[in-house]
């Protein structure tokens, strides 16, 4: 995308995002209306997922050359992956324990949660089975992204010891590739519009400005304890992205188109195309942009993980109930796993809660209290996982062979 029209696209997003809260918290359940045309650009941002991941990560690792180079780049991944998803539960934990958001919090506006408690909870050996699907087609059909990308990396990996008979596939794959780029580019150009139309018919939906304030003061220690942990975790990617990757500001701000669609459609995966674009802006290498961006909006979710362990010992203090040290150790390790799982699971935070809540032994109807702000609250802590997979992507490139962008992979795109 040409810089020029990088830079109104950006002004436009974030005006998007003003106005839709200015007319949703003013207009309140009008505004309910024009959720039609945040549906509609949210399910075109869907309709290029499985497309979009299957082809970057098979052209991203067919691109390594030799397929030994996959175990390096993937253990940078994973390793970055693990590290800042434990900083963020461990920033969570902390800022809970000092703040204690749930003491004293009445306990009779908890809201109804039988759309949640009553599914069947999920356990660390569904999160490992949840790697495999049997039907390679209905994964992609039920947006199971994590054995779609799996088999996207065995599958390109296969490729890549074909030797002259593996290049045409791997051709075709670099074609949908940029052709889903393009698609992309195209369907940014509306995000404004749907971006604006997402945000002030969910405030609609709240009940407007009064009624939406009446629900964060009922809980608002809590509302600050997550966004304050998240904004502290937000300076540990930057802190990365710094010493580690050796990027400045310009890197930030280049992001910040894909930061603000995040906050307006809730979605690491449906702001995907959005964060390659701006990756490669960045001059990110193509081979570490199309290996590390899917893989992370599926299993990289800091802000999901701070959430869960802010929220569980919130429930827990709540309820009066005082976690040992121990048992703050099992929320730690459940709730990086459990973060892991939620991909692709409809209010996947607090779906796969239960797990965590199920490991200390907490009663479940305590996500009852969080419901009437969750949807806030969940924009916020994809914006931060969005931004911890931007980073991750500028990692890997410093650690590549041969790593250093060229010309092309510099300039703007039209």
């Amino acid at each position: 995308m040409p810089h020029r029209h990088a830079t109104i696209l950006l002004i436009l997003i974030a005006s998007a995002v003003v106005l839709g809260i200015l007319s949703g918290w003013f207009w309140g359940t009008a505004m309910t209306e024009i959720a039609w045309i945040g549906r509609l650009f949210l399910d075109a941002l869907k309709m290029l997922i499985v497309p979009l991941i299957l082809a970057a990560v098979i052209s991203g690792v067919a691109s390594l050359g030799d397929v030994r180079r996959l175990g390096r780049t993937g253990g940078i991944t994973v390793s970055y992956y693990a590290l800042t998803t434990a900083i963020a539960v461990f920033t969570g934990l902390v800022m809970v324990n000092l703040i204690q958001p749930g003491i004293g919090i009445d306990l009779s506006g908890a809201a109804s949660t039988e759309h949640i408690t009553g599914r069947e909870p999920a356990g660390i050996s569904d999160i490992l089975l949840s790697l495999i699907s049997p039907n390679i087609v209905a994964a992609a059909a039920n947006a199971q992204l994590l054995p779609l990308i799996l088999f996207a990396i065995l599958f390109s990996a296969a490729v890549t010891t074909l030797g002259d008979r593996g290049e045409p596939v791997i051709a075709f794959f670099n074609g949908v590739n940029e052709a889903m780029m393009k698609l992309a580019i195209w369907l940014m150009y509306l995000a404004p519009v749907g971006i604006y139309a997402l945000v002030a018919s969910r405030l609609g939906t709240a009940g407007g400005g009064q009624a939406f304030l009446d629900q964060l003061i009922a809980v608002g220690w809590y509302v600050l304890t997550v966004i304050g942990g998240l904004t502290v975790h937000f300076i540990v990617p930057c802190l990365i992205l710094f010493f580690v990757a050796g990027r400045g500001r310009d890197y930030v701000v280049t992001m910040l188109r894909a930061l603000l669609t995040a906050f307006g459609t809730a979605s690491s995966s449906a702001t995907l195309s959005m964060t390659m674009e701006c990756v490669r802006e960045n001059g990110v290498d193509d081979r570490a942009a199309r290996f590390v961006l899917p893989l992370g909006s599926t299993v990289n979710m800091d802000g999901t993980a701070l959430y869960e362990a802010v929220a569980v010992m919130f429930i827990a203090q709540a309820y009066g109930v005082a976690l040992s040290v121990g048992q703050q150790a099992v929320v730690f390790v459940t709730a990086t796993l459990a973060a892991i799982g939620a991909a692709g699971i409809p209010e996947a935070g607090l779906v796969t809660m239960i797990l965590v809540l199920n490991a200390v032994h907490l009663p479940l109807e305590g996500i009852g209290l969080l419901l009437t702000v969750d949807w806030f609250l969940d924009r916020f802590r994809t914006t931060i996982n969005v931004w911890g997979d931007a980073v991750g992507a500028a990692v890997v490139h410093r650690f590549l062979p041969n790593g250093e962008p060229n010309v092309d992979q510099t300039a703007p795109r039209s």
